[in-house]
């Protein structure tokens, strides 16, 4: 599979990534399971693997992180991201009177620390700031995410959710360059193709991880968006012997910017298919057809 390398850092990542913010959702937790699902991730090409601290009430990390205890030889071959920042309101801090986000060094180190000892890791490849925090003290929290570049413990440092100067103001704090923006993107959440984002992100040199490229499954569903996209989608799906949901993920990979998808699936056979979508040949009329079926009116 192809790889993208991230600017300004030694980190590469596959040209798809595995999202598992969802594996302690799952029917079956084992560790069994979840190695089925690392194997079948690998098999595919699909090497970088997404977490984020929060993820499954604070259980994901953990889940795989037995999973990499059992076979370490597992670890060196793969790219973890994982996230901080967001202090959910759950039953696990049962002090917490709100959910808010924390951007201070004592937070971030902790929650570091955290995730390095349930990932059972002693490097992540890229640390995420989860969302932008409306009380970020730019100065102190680029100093922490540069300290943890610096000590090994994180190889880069991105941001999740940011808009353009959002990620600048850090970026100015910091001494190491930000190296990717995680935001939505499929073809029913668009808004960063046309309000100056994507060309941000490309003219700041960071790249761009797509996150809930199937729309967090309403492309299955019954909005009118997704009745209107969905026979696109098959009429490609059959031309070309394939997937509705991977032709999904090949309109995001069709576009010049290098976007890096996340796929979040649970289901064996569909991580088993995934790289089949690189397979996919979306020209540029077929793409715009695609995004004006979810828009539901022309082009102007």
């Amino acid at each position: 599979m192809k790889r993208i390398s991230l600017p300004n850092s030694d980190v590469s990542f596959s040209r798809l990534v595995y999202g598992a913010w969802r594996i302690a959702d799952d029917a079956d937790t084992s560790i069994k399971h979840v190695r089925a699902k690392i194997d079948a991730a690998l098999a595919e090409g699909i090497t970088t693997f997404d977490h984020a601290d929060i993820y499954g009430n604070h259980e994901c990390e953990k889940l795989f992180g037995l999973a990499l205890a059992e076979d370490k030889s597992l670890r060196d071959q793969m790219e973890i991201v994982t996230k901080t920042d967001i202090c959910m309101k759950t039953d696990k801090f049962p002090d917490r009177r709100v959910g808010f986000y924390d951007t201070t060094p004592a937070y971030i180190e902790s929650s570091v620390n955290q995730s390095l000892s349930l990932l059972q890791t002693e490097m992540v490849d890229t640390l995420l700031l989860h969302r932008p925090d409306p009380m970020m003290d730019a100065e102190k929290t680029g100093a922490v995410l540069d300290k943890l570049i610096d000590s090994g413990k994180v190889k880069s440092v991105g941001v999740s959710n940011f808009r353009p100067e959002d990620w600048r103001w850090l970026q100015k704090n910091m001494q190491h360059k930000l190296v990717l923006n995680q935001i939505e993107m499929n073809v029913m959440a668009k808004n960063s193709f046309t309000n100056g984002d994507v060309s941000a992100l490309l003219n700041d040199d960071l790249r761009i991880m797509a996150w809930s490229p199937l729309a967090g499954g309403e492309l299955f569903g019954d909005s009118a968006a997704a009745v209107r996209v969905r026979p696109v989608l098959e009429r490609v799906a059959k031309e070309q012997n394939t997937r509705i949901d991977l032709v999904a993920i090949a309109w995001l990979l069709a576009h010049p910017a290098n976007i890096l998808p996340v796929a979040g699936t649970n289901n064996l056979s569909r991580i088993k298919g995934l790289a089949g979508a690189l397979d996919i040949e979306i020209d540029r009329q077929t793409w715009f057809e695609i995004w004006v079926a979810a828009d539901g009116f022309p082009l102007p």
